[in-house]
C-alpha cells in the first residue's frame, strides 16, 4: 500500500509516517498542494491523506483539480476545522472520508485500509499461461507450485503482468514500483528481470528484451 501524505505540520507528518511505515505501508510526504499534484503524476499511489489547511492551493483545491481529471484515487481529509460546512464541502468535492484533528492513529490506519479495500478492483489474481499472482496474499505460483520472490522481484513481476503484451521501459518499472524519492539503478532492474526469468522458466511465458525500449512479458511461442 502506497500512501501520499500532504501535511505541512512536520511534527504531525513525522508521527503519521512512523506509524504507517510500522504497518508496512510505503509513504511519500509533501507539504503543499502543488507538490501533491506533482507527486500523483510521478508515483503509483493507493490513497492520499490530505490536510485541508496546506500552503498555496489548499486541500479543497487539490481535490477539485484531482477529480476534474477523472482521477478516482481514494482521498482521506485531515482537518483542524471542526465545522460541518467544511466537512460537507470536502465530501461534495470528492473526498471519500475525513478525520478531525486531533485523531487517534489506529483510527487513521483503519480508515486508510478501509478506503483502499473499497477502491480495490474485484480481481485480485493475475493469470497468464502457467503463472499466477495472488495480489492479496502476494504469492506467486508456476503451474500451481509456489515460487519465492523478493519484495522487489514481486513488484517488478506484478507490474510486467499488469502490462502483459505491452513494451515497458526500465524507467517505467522503477516509477511504478518505488515510493517517490527512493531510487534504484537501471542495472538493478536488469538484475531483477534476470532473476525472475529463471524463476518463471517453466510457466510458458517469456520476458522479451526489446532493445532500445525495455521489456515485454507475453506467452511463449509454442
Amino acid at each position: 500500500m502506497h500512501v501520499l501524505l500532504v501535511e505541512d505540520d512536520s511534527v504531525i507528518a513525522d508521527g503519521i509516517t512512523r506509524n504507517l511505515k510500522a504497518q508496512g505501508m510505503a509513504i511519500d510526504v509533501v507539504n503543499n498542494g502543488i507538490d501533491a499534484l506533482s507527486a500523483l503524476q510521478r508515483s503509483e499511489i493507493s490513497v492520499m491523506v490530505l490536510d485541508i489547511g496546506i500552503p498555496g492551493i489548499d486541500g479543497f483545491e487539490v481535490i477539485r483539480r484531482l477529480r476534474s481529471t477523472g482521477n478516482h484515487l481514494p482521498v482521506l481529509l485531515l482537518t483542524a476545522r471542526d465545522s460541518i460546512q467544511d466537512r460537507v464541502h470536502g465530501l461534495e468535492l470528492g473526498a471519500d472520508d475525513y478525520l478531525v484533528k486531533p485523531f487517534a492513529t489506529p483510527e487513521l490506519v483503519a480508515r486508510i485500509k478501509a478506503l483502499v479495500r473499497r477502491s480495490a478492483p474485484e480481481t485480485v489474481k493475475l493469470q497468464l499461461a502457467g503463472l499466477s499472482l495472488d495480489q492479496t496474499s502476494k504469492r506467486a505460483r508456476v503451474n500451481e507450485q509456489p515460487i519465492e520472490l523478493s519484495v522487489r522481484e514481486w513488484a517488478v513481476l506484478e507490474y510486467l503482468m499488469q502490462q502483459a503484451s505491452r513494451v515497458v521501459s526500465k524507467q517505467q518499472i522503477i516509477d511504478a514500483i518505488l515510493p517517490w524519492g527512493e531510487d534504484i539503478t537501471l542495472n538493478a532492474v536488469e538484475v531483477y528481470v534476470s532473476r525472475i526469468r529463471i524463476k518463471i522458466a517453466d510457466a510458458g511465458i517469456t520476458i522479451r528484451t526489446i532493445r532500445g525500449f525495455g521489456y515485454m512479458l507475453e506467452k511463449a511461442e509454442t
